[in-house]
């Protein structure tokens, strides 16, 4: 070793040490958020705001509207659908996320008689941006498959 090398390795070790020790010190970034596994681990206001539905069979995309229910731990909303060539309609819905996690939720046309319900689950890997499931329409019992995608947040 020649001479004056070994003070000079000692002063880069001590660095190092401090170093480290700094790092551990120093706030580490904060883990990504993960996906929930199922709707049951969706929190109630990740289903706030504005999405796409589609149907099976019915051209166009319905617009839903849903924020939070003011009476329990659901939402309230709307669904529009039609336009360009079609008649728009709007119709109320109410639901939440029930105990099996499924997406569970009553439509109207007149405010008070349920005319279709809705039984979706959560897509696996959407971050709770995508439910797929079935429509029943509750005047002659027929059913559509339908896929809901999140558009916006609430304001």
């Amino acid at each position: 070793m020649r001479q004056g090398s070994l003070p000079s390795v000692l002063l880069i070790a001590a660095c190092a040490i401090s170093l480290g020790a700094f790092a551990q010190d120093a706030p580490r970034p904060a883990a990504p958020p993960t996906c929930p596994s199922s709707a049951q681990d969706l929190p109630v206001d990740a289903l706030y705001g504005t999405w796409e539905a589609r149907f099976d069979g019915v051209p166009g995309i319905a617009v839903v509207q849903l924020a939070r229910h003011p009476d329990y731990a659901g939402v309230k909303g709307t669904i529009t659908r039609g336009g360009d060539d079609a008649p728009r309609t709007t119709a109320e819905l109410a639901g939440d996320i029930d105990d099996d996690g499924v997406l569970a939720i009553d439509e109207s046309q007149d405010g008070r008689t349920i005319s279709g319900t809705w039984s979706g689950e959560l897509r696996a890997g959407s971050c709770g941006r995508e439910f797929r499931g079935a429509w029943r329409n509750a005047a002659d019992d027929s059913t559509r498959s339908f896929v809901l995608n999140k558009t916006g947040s609430s304001q």
